[in-house]
């Protein structure tokens, strides 16, 4: 089955440029979160943290698997790419967004079991079993994005380039990612997602009856405690901006396999696939915003780094300035560190 030629300069330049900004964006924003976890990790070591640390490792990596494809679609004219390199491309790019998507889910699995299992949440979730599913999870991954490289069904039997997912891999793979992959794992989501509304009613009953006991003994009344909600929060994000970036796409796909005669390629490869692609942008903006610690790290980074930024102007000035301005520097910066105590 042929695809829709999109070779046209006029039409690719474009969207390269979308490629290029989107994929610096992606990158930039999971390496700040990304050192922003190391630090926290270096201070108090924590399950959830490394799988979130995992998460801006995949989504880093996908921005630099996209950014290999911003060349073909700013070249004047288009070149086209070797079907093998951009294969292994393409594959390198289904990688890291299968490793992303399944860390989503390993951190929504996380949180259901601290909730389902807070007193052997420890002792299950222990550093080697966080190691072996973090291992599997990556060797999985790999296997999914590589798939078609050894399954000639889910190549295209043609191929022009430059270099894009539906150029190499055929509308099957998708077909397949989303009834063995994508809908099973949103099931899975929205099962992990009401398991923990019903444990958190539950909770909420059993408060509520040892208020009224307290109220009418006059006794102590116990505090709420906020975890079964976080995570009730942090999973519904993790649902909802992994269904509204993904599915669309899937869907789509599953219909270009039913429709042969319907050409859906441009608003795929165009539009839905970087839909899907900005989930990893998505990712470090709402859910490390949502931890609390991982926002607070963050301040105190910029904050440091705008201390870092003043003391070495008032260096170079003083440098500038001779013997006099570096005794007037030196004064400005002992008031400086006086006046302004450390946060």
């Amino acid at each position: 089955m042929g695809i829709l030629p999109l070779r046209d300069m006029e039409s690719s330049f474009p969207f390269g440029v979308m490629l290029a900004v989107l994929a610096s964006l992606i990158i930039a924003a999971n390496v700040l979160v990304a050192v922003a976890v190391l630090f926290l990790i270096h201070k108090n070591d924590g399950v959830s943290l490394c799988f979130t640390l995992n998460l801006a490792v995949a989504d880093t990596l996908l921005g630099v698997a996209i950014s290999s494809l911003v060349t073909d679609q700013l070249s004047s004219p288009a070149q086209p790419t070797e079907k093998t390199l951009c294969s292994l491309r393409m594959a390198f790019v289904t990688s890291s967004a299968a490793a992303s998507v399944l860390t989503v889910m390993l951190i929504a699995f996380d949180r259901y079991l601290a909730i389902k299992q807070p007193l052997r949440y420890l002792q299950i979730m222990s550093g080697l079993v966080a190691g072996a599913c973090t291992v599997g999870l990556w060797l999985l991954s790999y296997l999914i994005g590589f798939l078609p490289l050894g399954v000639p069904v889910f190549q295209q039997t043609t191929y022009q380039g430059p270099c894009s997912f539906f150029a190499v891999f055929h509308p099957l793979y998708v077909l397949t990612l989303s009834c063995a992959g994508f809908f099973p794992a949103l099931l899975l989501f929205v099962f992990f997602y009401c398991d923990i509304l019903k444990i958190a009613s539950v909770h909420s009953q059993q408060i509520r009856k040892m208020e009224h006991a307290g109220a009418t003994s006059g006794a102590y009344r116990p505090p709420r405690s906020p975890g079964d909600f976080k995570a009730i929060r942090t999973v519904a994000i993790l649902i909802g901006s992994f269904t509204l970036s993904w599915t669309p796409f899937l869907i789509t796909g599953i219909v270009q396999v039913a429709c042969r005669q319907c050409h859906l390629y441009v608003v795929l490869e165009r539009y839905l696939w970087l839909l899907g692609v900005g989930n990893s942008l998505l990712n470090p903006l709402l859910y490390a915003y949502w931890q609390k610690e991982v926002r607070q790290q963050l301040y105190q980074m910029a904050l440091g780094t705008k201390k870092g930024l003043a003391s070495l102007l008032l260096l170079l000035s003083a440098r500038d300035g001779g013997p006099e301005g570096s005794r007037e520097s030196s004064c400005d910066i002992a008031t400086i560190s006086h006046a302004q105590p450390d946060s």
